[in-house]
């Protein structure tokens, strides 16, 4: 056991725990002021139903010993056997118990991302049934298929620190999701302007500091391999918010606020598959594109197909983790991450291949299942709000109170 590596894996789990109130301030600047504590609820629901989900049968349904490929066995059921001991399957350098709180971070914020698709029109007893149905159905089979020992880890695909398991897992369930719950009632001609764009960069803010956590800490150890995530984390976010910034400079005649904060975060996203397998030039050119193809998700895709994902969780997690993921398999280079291997950059053709393979088995699974799921939840609870409610606010109609005096 290092004391080092533990001390630094423990840090980095405090770290990513912060990115979940990031998500919620930067969800709720881009609320309707009649909807902001409802979405703070939510994030803040979300980290204490985890917590205790992952405790007790989450983590053994994701990193438990492997059942053919497909899930954890129930073995660790309450964390029995998760001790102070390294697990060498792992991490072998530091508790099994680090390890296993590390993960509960990921475990937490992934379906907080979620969030933001179906914001403003959620029944709040419908949303906690349904997310933690799709973090035991959705999420822990695909974290033990890409980390646990599953059949896609066997198959050689790459995930550094989430790209599918976190990002695109959650970015094509909230379109769906979205979807099917249908649009937010419009009131005025105004649309759904942000009330506070302030709390959204201080939410993103927060999200860019808590990231090194998210992709360094993934190195699950203080050395070389948690330095090049750290920087090409930094890289590639800073890359993407100033293409984007770049863009609506061009097109609208001047760059937005929110406009660099949400590239920032598709370049965070973008890079979190790749972070620990590509170099800090790569870094950049993975940032770059992102900024690009998230902006066009995010404007032009969008208003194409006129789907309400209120706060763009699939034109920024989804898309940005697609991209990434790919990425991956064009960037990676074995000399930087001994346990990976080259991308087609560098002379291996089949590691892109894996890597599509990956996201489109992954993609299907999610979309499968979070559809049942959502059936099911629909057909008890009634997933949306009354219309009557929707046009009060959640806020009041949900959990009887108000951030502000003022509702529209």
């Amino acid at each position: 056991m290092n004391t080092g590596d533990t001390a630094w894996v423990m840090a980095c789990a405090a770290l990513v725990f912060i990115m979940t109130p990031g998500v919620a301030l930067f969800y709720g600047g881009l609320a309707r002021r009649k909807n902001m504590l409802s979405v703070l609820m939510q994030c803040y629901f979300i980290m204490c139903l985890m917590s205790l989900q992952w405790v007790l049968f989450g983590y053994s349904l994701a990193f438990g010993p492997d059942v053919h490929g497909i899930i954890g066995s129930l073995e660790w059921v309450g964390l029995r056997g998760v001790g102070f001991e390294p697990n060498a399957g792992y991490a072998g350098t530091i508790p099994h118990l680090a390890f296993m709180i590390f993960q509960a971070m990921f475990a937490i914020i992934t379906p907080a991302l979620i969030v933001g698709a179906f914001a403003e029109r959620i029944k709040f007893s419908a949303f906690v049934v349904m997310m933690l149905l799709w973090t035991t159905f959705v999420y822990d089979p695909i974290a033990h298929w890409v980390w646990g020992g599953g059949w896609l880890s066997n198959l050689g695909a790459l995930d550094f620190a989430g790209g599918i398991v976190v990002h695109v897992s959650s970015g094509v369930s909230a379109l769906l999701m979205a979807i099917l719950i249908g649009k937010r009632v419009r009131t005025n001609n105004h649309g759904f302007a942000p009330h506070n764009l302030t709390l959204t960069v201080l939410g993103g803010a927060l999200l860019w500091f808590g990231w090194f956590g998210f992709n360094a800490g993934s190195a699950l150890g203080a050395g070389g391999l948690a330095a090049n995530a750290f920087v090409t984390t930094n890289t590639a976010t800073a890359a993407a918010g100033l293409t984007w910034a770049l863009i609506e400079w061009q097109r609208l005649g001047a760059p937005t606020t929110l406009g660099i904060v949400t590239g920032a975060l598709a370049g965070l996203v973008a890079i979190t598959p790749a972070c620990g397998f590509v170099s800090p030039l790569s870094s950049i050119v993975i940032g770059i594109i992102a900024g690009m193809i998230c902006y066009m998700a995010v404007t032009a895709v969008k208003s194409k197909f006129g789907y309400d994902d209120a706060f763009d969780v699939f034109g920024v997690h989804g898309v940005g983790g697609m991209w990434g993921t790919l990425a991956t398999g064009l960037f990676a280079e074995k000399v930087i991450n001994e346990a990976g291997a080259n991308g087609l950059l560098f002379g291996n053709v089949k590691l892109f291949f894996i890597q599509g393979f990956y996201l489109v088995s992954c993609i299907a699974y999610a979309l499968i299942v979070t559809w049942i799921l959502y059936k099911v939840v629909d057909a008890i609870f009634g997933m949306r709000v009354d219309r009557e409610d929707e046009l009060v606010g959640l806020d009041l109609t949900q959990h009887h109170e108000s951030a502000y005096t003022i509702l529209e």
